[in-house]
Parts: structure tokens; C-alpha cells; sequence
């Protein structure tokens, strides 16, 4: 390390990968650094042993020699006095030159970050950790605003954003945030129902139609899963509002690490480059073309970048008409390749490589891509202490196989069942867009039923539509069936689907936890996970009692049939239930009326359901039924 003058070298073991710490730049420390691996105890053993093999004999062959020829020779191991003053002077002189070390050290501590030259900086490693990727301040005004681009279609996707990525966001966080999330119907609905409930402090939201661009990137052919919304990332310079001048762009299959203020911070070394868009390389071989036989990507420069995580300076964008460049770019490369393979991963890539001076790239770090072909393991060390950003980017997701795949996924894992109510944390001396945590004034703590009034008023975290959700109208009037649950009556859904074919609202009272317990039972049963037409909305658990009304409120808002059928959830009803009221409904006046349903109840858990009217006559005779 290059320090006023001083020359310092850095010796590390080859057994340790050898791995430069952000932290010296961050604090002003380096100028130019330069790591060179030092040999290992055992190679300088190995070569002290075989460089005494071949002394040894020679002083024993020329001793003897001497000896011969009566010129004996004697070692000895007594310094002359100006011998031993020479070798005082240069002890004192060494710690005289570490003293300065010392105070030059302490000196660049206070100096400001502006002082040190960031292009001067040359990393020199046995793997590849870009210098690009270290932000010149490790600190960031505590006030200044995030924003971050999401695209979030449909209801795995939102599920999915908001049970890891958002929380390892938030888990992280020292900055307030504001999310702009490009989506379809039922995510906006969702997502933004989710983020009114949630009332989290310093973070804002804001929803975008994709509808009104969605005919600014349908013409190109996409053969990747993600569908017309895997191009939707092209458009954010268009969508997103003119005094946004800078986006962290992310993939719904993140999870953060580390305070995402260290890849915002990133943008200061972007600016002073005039690049427009932050990328990590891809750590795959798929733009190399060696994926499989005659594979033939789309170009890139070398390995090609990946976009799960970008850095977008907007204004940059712009002034260049990227929404020209781009398509420009891509009609050219459909001549040949006549559809994308990964969506716009591709074509930024073959922008990029028609404009280098655009790209900026970023440490692997803050984009470990884990899939089963993957370089990934370069980007950290063994104790993955590094790793700022992991990206599921496989089809496989968490079942990929990785060497350190557990560290992994027990961190995904960690976030899904991670309490989202604690991450409320207040902002201390900056203004929240959202009221937060502020209590209602109008309660006195004095009152003995203050519980009780606080939970009319209490706002739940609510999830709606947990599992995908669709409703196809009839031409006949239509009925829903609402009830809610929690944990413990979970076994009562299936019975539920097998008796009613209609639509139907259900409210479930959980955990963060139980949530994900629920999602892995539903999505391993046949009955639950091929329903389209049951509405599953999750009140997340708050508070010391059980809200049967809030759950049942999140149920029937939801509906959108003109009539429902209330029930509990310990109540199953008779087959063609459905289609039988249908017919009452369609055949009567409903207005201002009320059907009521007779309801049974028996004390055997396992019963032959009546199929009809005589059947429930002889069950009451013989005492199987009761009358509820």
C-alpha cells in the first residue's frame, strides 16, 4: 500500500484466498494497492530442506580440505563492537520509520474522501474483485432517499417480493426508501395493499401500470419464462418520473446481505466515469456459448453482464435517447437471432457491447448469481463475509446445488419467516412519507378497555390474494363463500374445496412463519394448488387477540360476486350446495333479504355426509346430528 511516500507490502498465504477489503478505501486509506501471495510455511520448509541438501556437503567438502592443506577454519558467532552499533542504528532507524507509518495512518483516517483518487486504485488479486466496486465513503447522508425499480406481475411475484426481498431491504436498511414497482392489476392491488398496511416508517411506494408500455416492448419475441414483463426493465427511463434521476434496479429473486446504501453509493463512482448502467458480469457460461451444442447466444462482450441487479443513472439515459438505442439495437440482432433467450438481459447486453462506454461494472459481490453452473463461489470467501447480494437466478431457485447452497438458502429461508412487523423502525431526525407508527391520541391509557378499543382501530399487515386468483364472471348471479381460520384449522380447506365449487374468500390469521407453512402445504396438494377461484388473504399475527371480524372484513372485501354465503370454518356444506342457491338467488327478489341455512352439528370427527334430506332425518333419529 502506497501511503505519503512509504512503501507497505501485504504477504498473504496461498491457503487463504486472498480477498481486498472495501473498508481502506472507504476510509480514505489507499492509493494504490498491490497483493502479492507469500509462500506457505510448508513450500519455504520444503525448499530450506532442499537448498541444505546441497550446501551441507559442499562446507563439509571444503572444511575438510582446508584442514588437509593445514589451513584449519573455526566459526565464530562474536560481533565486533562497530558490527553491533551498526545493527543498533538500523533498529532505532526501523522504529523511527514505523513511528511515521503510524502518525501518516492516523493522519488519512480524518482525510476527506475527496482527497483520494479512485481511478488510481489497481487491485492485483488471484481472482477477480473489480476496484469498480468499492465505494469511495463507506457513509451516506441518513436522510437521502433510496430508490428502488422493481417489476412484480402476478401473484407469485408479489408474494414473493414482499416475503424476502423487501424484508432483507428493510432488515438492513439506514436510509429512507421509496419503491417504485412497475405491475399488473393484481399486483398493484396487492403490493399496495400490502405497504398501506404495513405502515412502515421512511418508506414510500409507488405503482406503475404496465399497460400503458406494454406495447413499447410486446414486439419483440421472448422465449424466456418471465414473459412480455422480463422486458419491462427497457422502459423505466420512460416510466419512472423525469426528477428521478437514479434507480437501483433489482430482480424479484434477490436477497440482500448488506445496507443497500453501499450499492447506491456506487453511483458516485459511475458519475465520475459518465457511464449509465452498473452491471456485474455473468457468472455463467451462457454468452461464452458453451452451455450445450451449437448454442448460440446473443453477443456480449466476453461473458456477457447480468441484470438481476443494475445501477441506472436516468438522466444519463436520456440524453443518449436510450429508448431509441435500445431498439434500434435489438431489431438489428432479431434479424439474426429472431427472439430473446433471457428476456432484456440479452438485449442490454448487445447494447452494451455496440456502446462499452455505457457500462459500469460492479463487484460480484453485490450480485452472486447461484445456479448450478456458476462461478459464484470467486466472489467470496469461505466464511461468506463478502457477499453483499444473492440472486437466485435458476429456474431451481433454493434447490440449486452450490458448495455453500445451505449458508444460502437458511439466509432466504431466515427472511421469509422473519417477523415483518419489526421492522418498523422509526428514522430518527428524518421525515416519514408514511405516518408510521403513530399512535391514535384520541385512546387513553387510563381507560380499562384500552386494548380492547385499540384493536377496533388496530391496521394488520394484510397479503391479499396469497395464491394466484382467478375469477371468470358468470352470466347468472354469482356467490362466494367467506369464512376465516387460523393455523390450527387448516385441515378444514380441503373438505371445503370438495364441497363448494363456487368462488370463495377466506381470511387466514398467522404468522410470517406459519404463512410460509401454509404456501409449502397448499402448493403440495392437488386440491388447493389447482384452484384458480379461492381467494387467499393473510392477516399477519398482531396483538393479543383473535380480530374473527377483521378477518372476515379482508374476506369480504374481496368478493366480487354480488352475493356471499357467511360461514365458519368448522361448517361444511352439502354437496351442490352451490348450485342450489345459485337457482334460489337467480328465481327471488333478493333485495333487502336474507337466506338463512339450516346447519347440523355431530360429535364424530369421521361421518358419512348426508347426500339428502331423508338422510339427515334418520342421522337426527338416531342421534348422529343435532340441530345447531
Amino acid at each position: 500500500v502506497k501511503l505519503q511516500g512509504s512503501d507497505v507490502r501485504i504477504d498473504l498465504f496461498p491457503r487463504e484466498r486472498p480477498v481486498f477489503d472495501c473498508t481502506c478505501l472507504s476510509l480514505g486509506l489507499c492509493d494504490r494497492i498491490t497483493v502479492r501471495p507469500m509462500r506457505s510455511t510448508r513450500q519455504r520448509g520444503f525448499q530450506l530442506f532442499v537448498l541444505a541438501c546441497i550446501i551441507v556437503p559442499i562446507v563439509t567438502f571444503v572444511m575438510l580440505l582446508l584442514q588437509s592443506q593445514g589451513l584449519a577454519w573455526v566459526p565464530t558467532y562474536v560481533k565486533s563492537n562497530s558490527e553491533t552499533d551498526y545493527w543498533k542504528a538500523r533498529a532505532k532507524e526501523t522504529e523511527a520509520r514505523n513511528a511515521r507509518l503510524h502518525r501518516d495512518l492516523n493522519a488519512l483516517k480524518t482525510t476527506r474522501e475527496d482527497d483520494v483518487n479512485m481511478e488510481d486504485v489497481k487491485v492485483n488479486l488471484t481472482h477477480r474483485i473489480p476496484s469498480a466496486g468499492c465505494a469511495k465513503s463507506n457513509s451516506l447522508p441518513k436522510c437521502e432517499v433510496i430508490h428502488i425499480a422493481i417489476v412484480a406481475a402476478g401473484h407469485n411475484a408479489s408474494r414473493e417480493v414482499a416475503s424476502q426481498l423487501i424484508k432483507s431491504i428493510l432488515f438492513y436498511r439506514q436510509n429512507p426508501l421509496h419503491f417504485h414497482f412497475i405491475s399488473d392489476s393484481a399486483g398493484r392491488i396487492i403490493l399496495g395493499n400490502l405497504f398501506r398496511t404495513w405502515r412502515l416508517p421512511g418508506v414510500n411506494r409507488t405503482l406503475y401500470s404496465a399497460d400503458p408500455v406494454m406495447e413499447a416492448v410486446s414486439w419483440v419475441p421472448n422465449r424466456h419464462y418471465s414473459g412480455v414483463y422480463g422486458l419491462m426493465k427497457l422502459v423505466l427511463p420512460t416510466v419512472l418520473p423525469k426528477d428521478i434521476m437514479k434507480v437501483i434496479v433489482l430482480d424479484t429473486d434477490v436477497t440482500f446481505a448488506s445496507d443497500i446504501a453501499e450499492l447506491w453509493m456506487l453511483f458516485k463512482n459511475m458519475k465520475e466515469t459518465k457511464a449509465a448502467i452498473g452491471l456485474v458480469e455473468n457468472q455463467s457460461d451462457w454468452y461464452l456459448g458453451k452451455i450445450w451444442k451449437n448454442h448460440k447466444p446473443w453477443p456480449a462482450i466476453e461473458r456477457g453482464f447480468n441484470t438481476g441487479v443494475m445501477l441506472l443513472d436516468l438522466e444519463r439515459m436520456r440524453s443518449m435517447h436510450w429508448s431509441q438505442l435500445w431498439r434500434l439495437v435489438a431489431e438489428k440482432e432479431l434479424m439474426t437471432m429472431f427472439s430473446t433467450q433471457l428476456a432484456d438481459q440479452d438485449i442490454i447486453n448487445s447494447v452494451v457491447r455496440e456502446y462499452p462506454s455505457m457500462r459500469y461494472e460492479l463487484s460480484c459481490a453485490f450480485n452472486v448469481q447461484l445456479s448450478d453452473h456458476t462461478r459464484s463461489e470467486l466472489c467470496y470467501t469461505d466464511d461468506v463475509s463478502d457477499i453483499k447480494i444473492v440472486h437466485w437466478n435458476s429456474p431451481k431457485k433454493t434447490k440449486v446445488h452450490t458448495r455453500h447452497v445451505e449458508y444460502f438458502r437458511n439466509l432466504y429461508l431466515s427472511f421469509q419467516q422473519f417477523d415483518g412487523h419489526l421492522l418498523r423502525r422509526e428514522l430518527i431526525g428524518c421525515g416519514n412519507p408514511e405516518k408510521g407508527l403513530q399512535e391514535d391520541t384520541s385512546l387513553s391509557l387510563d381507560d380499562k378497555c384500552y386494548d380492547f378499543r385499540h384493536e377496533a382501530i388496530m391496521t394488520r399487515r394484510t397479503h391479499l390474494f396469497y395464491l394466484p386468483y382467478e375469477y371468470k364472471p358468470t352470466d347468472s348471479p354469482d356467490i362466494t363463500l367467506i369464512a376465516q381460520l387460523s393455523v390450527d384449522r387448516l385441515q378444514m380447506i380441503e373438505p371445503l374445496y370438495k364441497h363448494w365449487d363456487g368462488p370463495i374468500s377466506l381470511g387466514l390469521y398467522m404468522s410470517d412463519a406459519e404463512a410460509q407453512q401454509f404456501l409449502k402445504y397448499a402448493l403440495s396438494s392437488d386440491v388447493i394448488s389447482h384452484r384458480r377461484n379461492v381467494g387467499i388473504h393473510i392477516v399477519f399475527k398482531e396483538g393479543d387477540f383473535y380480530p374473527v371480524n377483521y378477518l372476515r372484513n379482508v374476506a369480504l372485501g374481496q368478493v366480487r360476486t354480488r352475493f356471499v354465503f357467511l360461514s365458519d370454518i368448522d361448517f361444511l356444506p352439502m354437496y351442490g350446495l352451490y348450485d342450489y342457491l345459485k337457482k334460489v338467488v337467480s328465481m327471488m327478489d333478493m333485495h333487502k333479504k336474507a337466506l338463512i341455512v339450516p346447519a347440523f352439528e355431530t360429535l364424530r370427527y369421521r361421518l358419512s355426509f348426508p347426500k339428502a334430506k331423508s338422510q339427515v332425518l334418520n342421522m337426527l333419529d338416531q342421534g348422529l346430528l343435532y340441530t345447531f
